[in-house]
Parts: structure tokens; sequence; C-alpha cells
């Protein structure tokens, strides 16, 4: 069985912004280029959608094994699928350093986490907007990432939901107080303007898809974004 991938260190003195893109705002049609463009990125943020859990398709297995071959920088997989249990660890098997499912899909979501980590990845939960924090602060030792959406999951460009502040607020005092090293994500209308508010919040991963792929300069909004978060995730 393989040793699951160390979780990155979110205790205050070394907590730091990570900026993960999101390929949802890239070119499908020349992702290799596309991942390219982004190599100054912690990760890349891959979002997997069925039409199901949520009313849009995007990538499968087949695609993100591919991407895997060729990405310059680690994959960071959200699983935006009904029946994660079932798929979630082909995106493990397939190499990628994190996978996050969500709460609200899994069956028997310790068992799939403890199953991510054997395989080798981190693991992750994701809430949507609506779903209250509370119940999995219980499981922090089982996961490596708590992703707090801040938009309804779905679809790129929407605007950040600042009313999900209090509740990275709660995520950060909880996982602060555990011991537990789990990254606090957010997802959704990150920009220069708003990752502000989230980094004060507690967050300290970051997907921005629109804010990075619509410069002109990804490598230059990647830095701002992480500059305008530094020093601030807490």
């Amino acid at each position: 069985m393989t040793e699951s991938a160390p979780a990155p260190s979110t205790s205050p003195a070394t907590r730091h912004a990570r900026i993960h893109p999101s390929i949802l705002s890239a070119d499908f049609v020349n992702l290799e280029a596309e991942l390219g463009r982004i190599t100054e990125a912690d990760s890349v943020h891959v979002d997997i959608m069925d039409n199901h859990f949520v009313p849009n398709l995007t990538l499968g297995l087949p695609v993100v094994q591919r991407i895997q071959q060729v990405s310059p920088i680690p994959l960071d997989v959200h699983l935006m699928i009904d029946e994660p249990d079932r798929w979630a660890p082909g995106y493990a098997e397939a190499g990628a350093a994190s996978v996050t499912f969500h709460a609200e899909a899994a069956a028997a979501p310790v068992r799939l986490a403890r199953e991510l980590r054997s395989l080798g990845s981190r693991a992750g939960v994701a809430l949507r907007p609506a779903t209250p924090v509370e119940p999995w602060l219980d499981l922090l030792a089982e996961i490596d990432l708590l992703l707090v959406m801040t938009v309804e999951p779905g679809f790129g460009g929407q605007a950040f939901l600042d009313v999900m502040l209090p509740k990275l607020r709660r995520a950060r005092t909880a996982i602060d107080g555990s011991g537990a090293e789990v990254a606090l994500q957010v997802d959704g209308g990150v920009t220069k303007e708003t990752i502000v508010a989230a980094a004060e919040a507690g967050a300290d991963v970051f997907v921005a898809g629109s804010s990075v792929y619509g410069a002109d300069d990804t490598a230059a909004a990647i830095t701002a974004l992480r500059e305008a978060a530094r020093g601030r995730c807490g």
C-alpha cells in the first residue's frame, strides 16, 4: 500500500498562500499549451463535472490521465460528480496530488478519504455554499484539504459569495484548534480584491480561473494574487 502524500503545512507559523489556476477557464483545445502558461502556480485545479451533480459536463479520467503526463505542476482534482466513492480512486491512481470529492455526494467519506490517501493522493472534502461546515469538523484528522465553495459549483466566472466568509472563519478556527494539517481552500470568484478577504478569513489555497486565464500575462496574474494574499492567511 502506497504511503499518502504529505499534507501541506498549515500551522500559523508556516502557512502561505498557494494559487491553483482552474483549467475550467482555459482553452480546452490547447490544454498542454495552457498548462505551460501557469508554471508559476502551485498546482493546476482540474474541475471534473458529470452533468448530474452539477449542470455541466467537462473532463473525465482519460483526459486527466493525459494531463497528468504533460503537466509541469501537480494536479489538484475537484470532483463535482455523483458516486465519488466509485470514481475518485481512479484519479488518485492516475497520479493526482490531491483529489477532492463533495460531501453532499459521498456515501462513505471517511472510507473514501482513507482510500485516496492509501493511493498516494491528498484527500479533500468540498462543501457547497449551503452545506454547513460543522458536521465535518470532527473528520479533520481524516482529510488533508477542506474546500469551501465561494460560488455554486458547476460554472466558471461567477461572483464571489462574501456570505461564505464567516464559514471560512469557523473552519479556520476549528483547523487551528484541532492541530490537524489541513489546507483551507476557496473556489469561486477569486480576484485580487476578493482574495484579500478570503485570506483574512483563514483560507490559504485559492482556486482562480478567469482572473488568471483571462489575463494577458498569466504569470503576472498569479504573482499578483499571491502577493495580495501574502501575510493575510490566518
